[in-house]
């Protein structure tokens, strides 16, 4: 386990929530909220806050786990177009919810880091891309909103500075692929959500409109009043030598408390899941659990000991207590990814076959039908997935999944979605290649028999 840098005082992005009211501009700037704006706006330059943000190592927290700061460096100083921020809170990801939280109980702290991220890159136009079902978040916002506007914190002159700042709310199409950066920009155009075909150019230089644009996940924006307030020196000391700060998750499943957390990067799984968590259900066992939601390759329950940083979650050293070989990911053998921080938990009562395939049906309805592989290769994986929970599949059809996650994988798609769905296949093949023979040629279901067994009036009795 890697070495923890230091500890926080309290949770970063966390620290006043359960405070009544916290959702109003009054309660939040009477705990020292808009105080990192009003500092950045009034005390720093556009280039230092930069540089703050580089020096405290955050990465997006969004599944990218790019360096925040230089992606902000990347947007021209000087552009005779408008430059525009965008905010990423699709969150469709199965498995998470942190964004949701943090925008229904802090909705300011995620429209203070705008203003500041705004500042930083230049641009006086900021876009919040919401997720269409996300009522509750949206209304929250559309509230907060109105009420910087009333202070005067949105406008001609925030804090008094002579640089106009405008945040508008886009509500998305309720659709996964909104969540693709390409597709997102497509859809904030009033276009059909599909990915680009880019980089590059990247979105610095022609992002909305073909104007230079920043797109950042709520959690990666909230986290920077935190910055400029404590500095970056202080957040990069919180977490590992190469991942820093802090994370939110959501656990959700087979866990006596489900919910979203923060925690300190470099702690492990087994922290969060049987830790804050509470761990299995009673008289349970956890047998599987994905880190990053259901698009990233799930783990066996004996390797919760793997760490959150970005080593931990990456490194083919966790899979060495493992008997099968490590995933080969875009041409890069390692473990799984910390994505979006949705953590799925599941105990030896559920098929990993009816799991692989219900995220099939998932991948293959929300396919935009762009790139034939995840057009055509999810649709043709759940047919097989179908066969096989039938009672009719065979040895030929687990060689059909095989070649169709070769097939989503390695850069064949033009977005993530379709190494998402090859994952959820090659992971669960991986790992429980025994529960698929069970039902490709037995007809049987060994986790279902071990539920029935559980719940028998018998179950722990013995023959006398």
């Amino acid at each position: 386990m890697p070495e923890l840098r230091g500890t926080t005082k309290g949770p970063v992005l966390t620290r006043w929530f359960g405070t009544d009211n916290l959702h109003t501009l009054d309660v939040y700037e009477k705990l020292g909220g808009y105080g990192a704006m009003r500092k950045a706006l009034t005390t720093m330059n556009p280039d230092q806050i930069v540089q703050e943000v580089k020096d405290s190592g955050l990465r997006g927290r969004g599944g990218a786990d790019f360096s925040t700061g230089v992606k902000w460096s990347l947007m021209p100083k000087e552009s005779a177009l408008p430059m525009h921020l965008v905010v990423n809170a699709d969150e469709s990801e199965p498995g998470s919810a942190k964004d949701r939280y943090l925008m229904e109980n802090s909705p300011h702290m995620l429209l203070e880091g705008i203003g500041i991220a705004a500042f930083a890159i230049r641009s006086h136009q900021a876009w919040i891309y919401i997720r269409g079902e996300y009522d509750g978040p949206y209304e929250r916002l559309v509230t907060a909103i109105g009420e910087m506007k009333k202070k005067g914190y949105i406008g001609p002159k925030p804090f008094g500075a002579d640089w106009p700042l405008d945040v508008r709310i886009f509500r998305g199409h309720g659709a996964y692929i909104c969540g693709e950066e390409g597709a997102l920009l497509e859809s904030l155009e009033g276009k059909r959500a599909q990915p680009r075909a880019w980089k590059p150019p990247y979105p610095a230089q022609k992002g909305v409109w073909n104007r230079p644009t920043t797109v950042n996940n709520v959690e990666t924006i909230s986290t920077v009043p935190w910055i400029i307030e404590n500095g970056g020196a202080a957040y990069a000391k919180l977490g590992t030598e190469k991942s820093h700060g802090t994370r939110m998750f959501t656990v959700s499943g087979h866990v006596q408390r489900p919910g979203n957390y923060e925690m300190e990067i470099g702690k492990t799984y087994r922290d969060l899941i049987e830790g804050l968590a509470g761990g299995a259900l009673p008289g349970h066992t956890i047998k599987a659990w994905w880190p990053g939601g259901s698009s990233s390759p799930v783990m066996p329950g004996d390797l919760l000991d793997t760490t959150t940083d970005l080593d931990g979650v990456k490194n083919v050293a966790n899979l060495k207590s493992h008997p099968q070989p490590p995933l080969n990911m875009g041409g890069r053998a390692f473990a799984t990814m910390g994505g979006s921080g949705g953590v799925i938990v599941m105990d030896e009562s559920f098929c990993m076959v009816k799991a692989a395939h219900r995220l099939l049906q998932f991948y293959a309805h929300e396919s935009c039908g762009k790139c034939t592989p995840c057009r055509v290769g999810g649709n043709w994986a759940v047919r097989a997935y179908e066969r096989i929970l039938s009672g009719e599949g065979g040895t030929e059809d687990l060689g059909i999944l095989d070649r169709i996650q070769d097939g989503l994988q390695a850069g064949r798609c033009l977005c993530g979605l379709g190494d998402a769905a090859g994952w959820v296949i090659a992971s669960t093949l991986t790992h429980y290649r025994s529960e698929y023979e069970e039902h490709a040629l037995h007809n049987v279901c060994s986790a279902e028999m071990a539920a029935v067994n559980a719940t028998s009036p018998l179950a722990g009795r013995t023959n006398a």
